[in-house]
């Protein structure tokens, strides 16, 4: 139970867009989850194919103390209609803590999104939680993460928004060379290898 404990306490579920457009504040918050010593957790990591998407998605909710939520896509898309996967996992989240026993009953959660009065357009039933704007920038998302894990995850020093910005920026620099010495495409690298990726080299530099 210790180790299960310990597991959950260092978790961070990110539920947000995997497309290209996005990748670059999604490698942000992969970037920042990971210099702050947790390990980031998404659907991307589960890869059985017996499981439904959304049972996988629970199961890995319940893996995770920490969830960020970013609802900055839940405009029309090409075929007119809306994107509500974000919408609908931070509804499960809700739920797990809600409902759930045990540790669940203690998850700590951040929503974001661009801005932050525009969820009382499309989900209004969330208000009365606090809404993150990240303006849909790369050091603002860092920011915000940062912030909220320093403020959540009781006992860790974080290091500043603007050091840990510059440091991404430095990472996103070094990262091609970097991979071609782990003999990686760093095009084509899947959400396993960027998180080993961000490990390594932060053990490298951080030192």
């Amino acid at each position: 139970m210790a180790n299960i404990s310990r597991s959950f306490d260092l978790n961070v579920f990110i539920n947000c867009p995997f497309d290209k457009e996005y990748q670059p504040l999604f490698e942000a918050i992969v970037f920042t989850v990971q210099l702050a010593g947790l390990r980031p957790r998404c659907a991307l990591e589960a890869n059985n194919a017996g499981e439904a998407r959304l049972e996988k998605t629970m199961n890995i909710l319940a893996e995770c103390r920490y969830s960020i939520h970013d609802l900055s896509r839940t405009e029309l898309g090409k075929n007119g209609l809306p994107r509500f996967n974000m919408p609908l996992e931070l509804g499960l989240d809700l739920g797990c803590r809600k409902f759930g026993t045990g540790m669940q009953r203690s998850k700590r959660l951040l929503i974001m999104d661009k801005s932050r009065y525009r969820y009382q357009r499309f989900i209004s039933d969330i208000a009365g939680q606090d809404i993150t704007p990240h303006r849909q920038n790369s050091r603002q998302v860092i920011r915000c993460v940062r912030d909220w894990l320093s403020l959540e995850h009781q006992g860790m020093t974080i290091a500043g928004g603007s050091y840990v910005a510059n440091r991404y920026r430095t990472f996103q620099n070094a990262l091609p060379p970097f991979c071609q010495s782990l003999k990686l495409n760093p095009k084509q690298l899947t959400f396993g290898d960027f998180c080993m990726t961000v490990g390594l080299w932060l053990e490298e530099k951080e030192k």
